[in-house]
């Protein structure tokens, strides 16, 4: 879309999120809905095989980006963002059961282990795709529940 509206050349220097994270920007990433499809995880898989190799992060760079990264920026500081705390409301979603993998769609950017004793926790295979969201509560409510849990 943008190489369309924007021409290639312009189109390659938007987002250059490898820079920014070089620079030590936090990146906080959010959605552009109405005007593109409310899709996190879409957010994550552009970031991380960016229209231009250069400027691509990695799958859990992306993923932080997404979610303690946009909690950050909104300031919502009353316990760490991102994480589930004891007597904190709880804010997390379920998600359909899939392949988990420590995914760098580049070599060049991953500085996260694929080895499993490095403790680097897996992400959902993007690379098919996004997984199918089962349930999402805010605050300790449910606010979307798809029926599909058991």
């Amino acid at each position: 879309m943008y190489s369309q509206r924007l021409g290639q050349a312009r189109a390659e220097g938007l987002n250059p999120f490898a820079g920014m994270l070089r620079a030590g920007v936090a990146l906080a990433f959010g959605s552009d809905a109405p005007v593109t499809p409310l899709d996190p995880w879409g957010a994550v898989r552009a970031a991380a095989w960016h229209t231009h190799a250069p400027h691509s992060i990695s799958v859990r760079a992306a993923f932080a980006a997404h979610t303690r990264g946009g909690r950050r920026a909104a300031r919502e500081e009353s316990h760490q963002p991102g994480t589930l705390t004891l007597g904190a409301p709880a804010t997390y979603a379920v998600w359909a059961p899939g392949p988990l993998v420590v995914q760098a769609p580049d070599g060049r950017i991953s500085a996260w282990s694929t080895d499993p004793r490095s403790g680097t926790p897996p992400l959902p295979d993007l690379t098919e795709g996004a997984p199918r969201c089962w349930r999402t509560v805010r605050d300790g409510h449910t606010i979307f529940d798809s029926g599909e849990l058991t």
